[in-house]
């Protein structure tokens, strides 16, 4: 079997899981075997289902009092419990944060060695791999080894594909789990401003850097993604100078965002950002400067003042 771990947020299924089962499918059917998706914590039970329209056909339900909020050493404790009861020829998961981080716990286990952010997969005695490397500025081939292949899936790369399976088989284990594996953990959580939506999530993101020019320049912003029903972002500049928090930071080390349509206001453009919106469908960028790389990405350019532009936009999205 392959085993796919899910990853969710209280029972909240994280996107980049069907990415990453999508990838698994393909690998599965090279090893002749079939796919097993990993759910930790009782929380997560009702996505079986959904899974189901990908290609899982069985799902191992790790069932904890303690495993429902996130603990990395928990995690990767229980799922090097599940792979010794089952043998599997991989395990995979999301090329996320915590993806990555869970998976370098159970390689530390396992004693094995870990690719992260693979975008194709030859099967064989070892697997030949294409990864993303550099932020994304180049893809590197290599040879994973090992007895159980350990790989994660790298973010808004794989195209999400269905394969429609008659039904989910659950399995549930209960795992064996010291005090010591609870010892970083999620304790506590900062609730979201009312309505606000998730740059990850989101199908348009309005972004502004340093030609913004200030905190309150964010304010046209603001209004614009209101009005198109999107969310705002921030370069590195614009959040390292205070004018957005850093939640709001699209990069290589702030949120990688997706969305249809993603206006690029006063934003340079340079390698960090634009590793992080590089997976939008369409980028529309404001600047003055024709020469930014920002504008030369961009599907659509307009050369201008941001501060003029965004008030005549604005005005004739209103009417």
């Amino acid at each position: 079997m392959i085993l796919g771990i899910i990853e969710h947020d209280r029972g909240a299924l994280n996107s980049q899981s069907l990415e990453m089962l999508t990838l698994a499918r393909q690998v599965a059917a090279d090893e002749g075997v079939g796919v097993t998706a990993v759910l930790i914590g009782t929380i997560s039970t009702h996505l079986a289902d959904t899974l189901a329209a990908y290609g899982v056909s069985h799902a191992i339900i790790a069932s904890h009092d303690r495993l429902n909020e996130y603990a990395p050493e928990a995690w990767a404790e229980t799922v090097v419990q599940i792979a010794s009861a089952n043998a599997p020829k991989a395990i995979m998961a999301t090329g996320t944060d915590r993806g990555n981080e869970l998976l370098a716990h159970i390689a530390a286990r396992l004693n094995l060695p870990m690719a992260a952010n693979v975008t194709q997969v030859t099967v064989g005695d070892s697997y030949a791999i294409t990864r993303v490397r550099w932020g994304g500025s180049l893809f590197e081939e290599a040879k994973l080894h090992g007895k159980i292949k350990l790989l994660t899936v790298a973010p808004l790369v794989q195209p999400v594909s269905e394969s429609p399976r008659g039904g989910v088989t659950i399995e549930t284990f209960t795992p064996e789990l010291d005090d010591k594996v609870f010892r970083v953990r999620v304790n506590s959580r900062e609730a979201p401003e009312a309505g606000k939506i998730s740059l990850a999530e989101a199908r348009l993101v309005v972004g502004g850097g340093r030609g913004v020019g200030s905190a309150d320049g964010f304010g046209l912003l603001d209004e614009l993604a209101g009005l198109l029903g999107g969310a705002v972002g921030g370069s590195r500049v614009a959040t390292n100078l205070g004018w957005r928090p850093h939640a709001d930071q699209v990069g290589q080390t702030g949120t990688r965002i997706a969305p249809d349509l993603y206006i690029a206001c006063g934003i340079s453009g340079a390698i960090q950002h634009w590793v992080g919106c590089k997976g939008s469908k369409k980028i529309l960028a404001i600047n003055t400067d024709p020469e930014a790389p920002m504008m030369t990405k961009a599907d659509y350019a307009v050369i201008g003042d941001l501060h003029k532009v965004l008030p005549a936009l604005i005005a004739e999205l209103k009417k």
